[in-house]
């Protein structure tokens, strides 16, 4: 490829919204254009190293025994009833009708479809196991895109569906699956880390997820893991071993009583007015779930994690309670509390969750929905009784790890490809069956496994650049060499440059010549940050017989012979 040809436009400064360095990177540097909020132009360049990525997948899913098909965009929402999301998924589901008043969906995943396929097709235990993968955009009606391809609207993925007869043979799959992605996201030049994740909207037992771990604003989640055993999950499913804490306080209080605490509204500084550690307090929030209040209680010292608490309570939707619901739930009950003064007795007909953190707590203090006045010395013989402990607590770093013991370590990470159990989820209600030996109808137990194939590719740039640009590993780099002749007008460096970049082509090696008529700098510049994993410069040095040799991962500057380059070349691209 010739750059005067090349159908690509870089910029002098990021976009003005752009936050996260793969939005900044791929849209100065001509991979991406925006359409709309969330919606994305993949330009030449993006599209060679979308193709790319596709191409590892489906090499490592067809060697794993995945067998690929194409299902439809649009879906009908008779099936997403059937299985009972169509009201339960949210506004991020695309609802729109045709010219005959039928009423579809932009598909943001395919459990229903691909179901629906499979219960027309597979009606015995002898067409089983089965894996069948399709890759396509999809569309998620996200209530604020941002971070650019990491968090759009639409985007391209990678997913997976197998039906087995048996528990056992989904376990073989996952883990089949699982060594598949390892080697998928290695081939990428992305080690990722499998760390176990909440299942969300798709559903299911068994979940983890691909992360790949960086120190970038870009990072959507908190990795907890253990350097000692291995253990690492995401923060809405990670579990952890309490350090020793006070959890009671005998010596402070001599009775159970209610007493006055005054402007006492945080945990601060109620702790403060008493003189108490943060242990020896019971924390009650109010959360908003599916539209009705939840009282989640916890010892004062840990956060709730939302995810967790709404999996306790079998919701679709959480957010904190306000401030005006609040005063509109203690009106009900009859009460003048506000925030900071909230405790369980009194709330008749609400649910309440309790943290395993409250479990051991003795002679501790909790609001009793007065102001300025809290109870005590209390015990949980003195609130209403709780028929489940539940982990709703949010782990932090530093908490023991649940299988060795050991500190926990923190890190962000970005999601790009995770597995799900989903069991019987969408066979059971969709009555996708198949016949036993015995004769018998039986649902399938399926597995889910999804990669985000433009979200790989953004998150390859986070993992891979520096302040000059983007440094693409070599197998998903959309070309493998630049050739830059520093001045155009010279016989002799367009002569070798020329020779080079066909020595190139005919090798099988991806290459670009720089055959504009701009300044060097101008060239350097847009080779670093377009981000080929090699550039050959042929300046004055050609005139001893040599040309510069620059690898971008490390910066590495080679001065060699045009014969010398050409065959480290091949060597580096070609032969690994």
């Amino acid at each position: 490829m010739k750059m005067s040809k090349m159908f690509v436009q870089t910029m002098r400064e990021f976009p003005s919204d752009a936050e996260v360095v793969s939005h900044k990177m791929l849209a100065r540097a001509g991979y991406i254009k925006k359409l709309t909020s969330g919606v994305y132009n993949y330009m030449p360049l993006m599209w060679r190293v979308l193709k790319k990525i596709e191409n590892i997948v489906r090499e490592e899913m067809d060697r794993a025994g995945a067998q690929e098909l194409l299902m439809p965009f649009v879906q009908p929402k008779e099936l997403w009833e059937e299985s009972g999301r169509w009201d339960a998924y949210g506004k991020e589901l695309m609802r729109l009708k045709d010219r005959h008043d039928r009423v579809m969906c932009l598909g943001p995943t395919h459990e229903e479809i691909i179901t629906a396929l499979a219960r027309d097709v597979l009606k015995s235990y002898k067409q089983m196991p089965v894996n069948l993968y399709q890759i396509q955009s999809k569309f998620r009606d996200e209530v604020r895109p941002r971070y650019g391809l990491l968090r759009g609207r639409e985007f391209i993925m990678k997913d997976a569906y197998s039906f087995d007869t048996s528990q056992e043979g989904l376990n073989k799959e996952y883990e089949n699956m699982a060594q598949a992605y390892t080697k998928i996201f290695n081939r990428c030049g992305l080690p990722t880390k499998m760390v176990q994740s909440d299942s969300g909207a798709i559903g299911g037992s068994v979940s983890h997820e691909f992360m790949v771990l960086t120190d970038t604003d870009a990072g959507e989640n908190d990795v907890f893991y253990c350097d000692d055993c291995g253990y690492a999950a995401n923060s809405n499913h990670a579990v952890s071993k309490l350090l020793p804490a006070q959890t009671d306080g005998a010596k402070y209080f001599s009775k159970t009583e209610i007493i006055d605490t005054p402007n006492t509204h945080s945990i601060e500084e109620l702790s403060k007015f008493l003189n108490i550690p943060s242990t020896l307090i019971l924390k009650t929030l109010v959360y908003i779930v599916d539209k009705k209040p939840v009282l989640a209680l916890i010892r004062a010292d840990k956060a709730v994690e939302e995810t967790k608490l709404m999996n306790a309570v079998g919701g679709n939707d959480i957010r904190i309670a306000s401030s005006a619901e609040i005063a509109e739930l203690m009106a009900e009950k009859g009460f003048d509390a506000v925030p900071g003064f909230i405790g369980p007795n009194g709330m008749d007909g609400i649910q309440i969750i309790a943290d395993e953190t409250v479990r051991e707590m003795k002679n501790f203090v909790v609001g009793i929905n007065q102001t300025d006045k809290h109870l005590v010395g209390a015990n949980l013989s003195d609130i209403p009784a709780i028929e489940n402990y539940v982990d709703i607590r949010l782990v932090e770093a530093g908490d023991l790890c649940p299988e060795c013991g050991k500190p926990l370590k923190v890190t962000q990470g970005i999601e790009v490809g995770n597995i799900f159990q989903l069991g019987t989820k969408y066979s059971e209600p969709m009555k996708a069956v198949y016949l036993d030996e015995n004769g018998k109808t039986k649902p399938y137990i399926m597995g889910c496994y999804g990669i985000g194939i433009s979200r790989t590719a953004a998150a390859a740039v986070e993992a891979h650049h520096d302040e000059h640009g983007i440094k693409w590993p070599i197998a998903i780099a959309p070309y493998h060499v630049v050739i830059v002749p520093v001045n155009i007008k010279d016989e002799l460096q367009m002569k070798v440059a020329n020779e080079m970049y066909e020595k190139l082509l005919e090798a099988g090696v991806e290459v670009v010549l720089d055959d504009r008529d701009e300044r060097a700098g101008v060239k350097f510049k847009d080779a670093d940050l377009i981000g080929f994993p090699f550039r050959v410069t042929v300046g004055k040095t050609i005139n001893e017989g040599f040309v510069e040799y620059k690898i971008r991962e490390t910066g590495e500057m080679l001065k060699l012979t045009p014969e010398e380059a050409v065959k480290d070349l091949i060597k580096e691209i070609l032969n690994k």
